[in-house]
């Protein structure tokens, strides 16, 4: 059982941020990777295939995120961790919402050096604040943080939407054109597994289902385009 240290705590904020940034680069880098062989798949009329990708791409995005925000959470309690040390099981106002994002996210994240932190501040604030965190009692946990982690396939209409910008990145034909190409047909044809079974990769969320995302949600994942601007 890890116990509160002042000093421990601060130095493993720093750690969690350093690590939490590192995982997101190491990722983003498989997600280029991802888009070009989503190219390289509707180039080949393998469109079907390709959407079935498009899902685990945007899943593996909204996890991103979730590390961009619990990196932020870190840096928030870090620069404000005078608060922290304050006397009290109640948390002061300017750093609940990190803390308790914290509480709720970090084990559903690779992370360990977010883990032993999720510890050491239950350990803080005592089990019963902590417990209230897990379980997002009260809906006290920010929905930035629960709409990252309410698990969905993808809504059609986000897939297409990576899709085109796939495609006007890396200037391939776009799927449902009539240069989508030679195999579009059969591979509309081809065994595709349902909704609750396709490869959903290593993350742990993706956007709701339904007509769109959230305003919210959609513009986050759809400024992750810029970085196809410039394909390799």
């Amino acid at each position: 059982m890890v116990r509160w240290a002042s000093g421990r705590t601060k130095v493993q904020l720093k750690l969690a941020v350093q690590r939490a940034h590192m995982l997101q680069a190491k990722r983003e880098s498989l997600a280029k990777k991802a888009r070009r062989d989503i190219a390289d798949l509707v180039m080949r009329g393998k469109v079907e295939t390709a959407r079935v990708k498009t899902e685990s791409l945007i899943m593996d995005d909204v996890h991103i995120e979730l590390l961009e925000l619990l990196e932020l959470y870190c840096e928030t309690l870090y620069a404000r961790f005078a608060l922290l040390e304050m006397p009290g099981t109640e948390p002061p106002e300017a750093i609940r919402e990190p803390l308790l994002g914290i509480l709720h996210a970090a084990h559903r994240t690779e992370l360990a050096e977010l883990h032993t932190l999720q510890e050491m501040l239950a350990a803080r604030y005592g089990p019963e604040l902590a417990k209230d965190a897990l379980e997002n009692t009260d809906a006290c946990v920010s929905p930035r943080v629960t709409r990252k982690l309410a698990f969905h396939m993808p809504a059609p209409e986000l897939v297409d939407a990576y899709m085109d910008e796939i495609c006007k990145a890396y200037e391939v034909p776009r799927p449902g054109t009539e240069h989508a190409g030679p195999d579009a047909a059969a591979d509309t044809a081809e065994h595709v597994p349902a909704a609750g079974t396709a490869p959903a990769a290593s993350v742990s969320a993706a956007a709701p289902s339904g007509p769109a995302a959230p305003p919210s949600d959609w513009d986050a994942l759809m400024s992750r385009f810029a970085a196809l601007k410039r394909p390799k």
